[in-house]
């Protein structure tokens, strides 16, 4: 495990592992990242059966851990699972309960939520996974209700999620709870994630990368995210480019997908959440900062865009503590 001080990361491995599952795992919370600071995460592989384990693609797997490791973890990562109807060991069942109980959070990709499901501590709560799988999760345990479309969902200190690619969102949105938005971009942008992801609550991840728009526009763009608190009718803005309004707009469809009025809103909400995550700002002050002028404009495009008021919002996602290792009481 690498020499940090900050909460241990656990992801399962198994006999048919889920080799790309795993791989977001490591590399998002295994790779060293010492612009991070001594406080950031750990990193171990736990093997649930004994090895050499074999993972998709005929990787073998020598593990470096036992299982006994889930005691001691702060968050433990299911990364998919062998199949939907292979049975989950009772020993482990026992294991992520009792880790549940003494406070770690509990994390799957696509068909590990079989795994978290079968703890029955998600039992009448919302769960999603992988499409392919919805109906059969959801037959073979009633107790849930599965959401199909979503890409990740959390109840109580654990979390589900979609195809394997929806994983990254979950796992970057874990980073963004844990550390903040800066560290969560940091990470998404040494991978190259894409830009933000809609549908469910992937609409609460911080876009890592701007839409990077074509020569002509792009410093026009970068100034306006640079001064978004100031006035940018769409005169402005071509004149800035120096464009017709018909050209200008055409330009800026053509490199974000929206019309310039609906990027300049967009924009303005992303910097609102960055402030009511990291500030404790007055709605007023938040408003006046970003460009919308009254608290009534931010809350009718915050909620249009995010499905909540900013007030949720940030009683939602307000920046957290940094996390603190689980407590050796259990």
């Amino acid at each position: 495990m690498p020499n940090t001080t900050g909460p241990l990361v656990a992801a399962l491995l198994y006999d048919g592992l889920c080799t790309f599952e795993f791989g977001i795992v490591s590399e998002i919370f295994g790779l060293p990242r010492p612009e991070m600071g001594p406080d950031w995460y750990r990193f171990a592989s736990c093997a649930i059966e004994d090895g050499p384990l074999r993972a998709h693609g005929g990787v073998r797997i020598l593990p470096d851990h036992g299982a006994e490791l889930l005691d001691q973890a702060d968050l433990i990562v299911i990364p998919g699972w062998k199949d939907t109807e292979t049975p989950i060991p009772p020993a482990l069942i026992d294991r992520l309960r009792r880790a549940h109980a003494c406070g770690a959070r509990l994390a799957s990709i696509c068909s590990g939520a079989f795994v978290l499901a079968a703890t029955g501590l998600l039992d009448g709560a919302a769960v999603t996974t992988h499409w392919r799988h919805a109906q059969a999760l959801q037959r073979r345990f009633p107790a849930l209700r599965v959401d199909s479309t979503s890409l990740y969902r959390e109840t109580d200190r654990i979390f589900t999620s979609a195809g394997s690619a929806a994983g990254i969102d979950l796992l970057i949105e874990i980073v963004r709870q844990d550390y903040g938005p800066a560290a969560a971009n940091s990470v998404a942008r040494r991978i190259v994630m894409p830009a933000h992801r809609t549908g469910g609550q992937a609409q609460f991840l911080e876009r890592p990368v701007s839409l990077r728009a074509e020569a002509d526009i792009a410093p026009v763009l970068d100034r306006v995210r640079q001064a978004l608190h100031q006035s940018w009718p769409i005169a402005r803005l071509a004149d800035e480019a120096a464009m017709s309004r018909r050209s200008f707009e055409r330009r800026v469809v053509a490199a974000t997908g929206m019309p310039a009025g609906e990027w300049l809103a967009t924009e303005r909400v992303e910097a609102a959440k960055t402030l009511l995550q990291e500030t404790s700002r007055p709605m007023e002050d938040i408003a006046e900062a970003v460009g919308f002028g009254s608290v009534f404009a931010l809350r009718h495009h915050f909620r249009s865009r995010v499905k909540l008021s900013p007030s949720e919002y940030r009683r939602n996602f307000a920046r957290r503590k940094p996390p603190s290792t689980q407590s050796t009481a259990c």
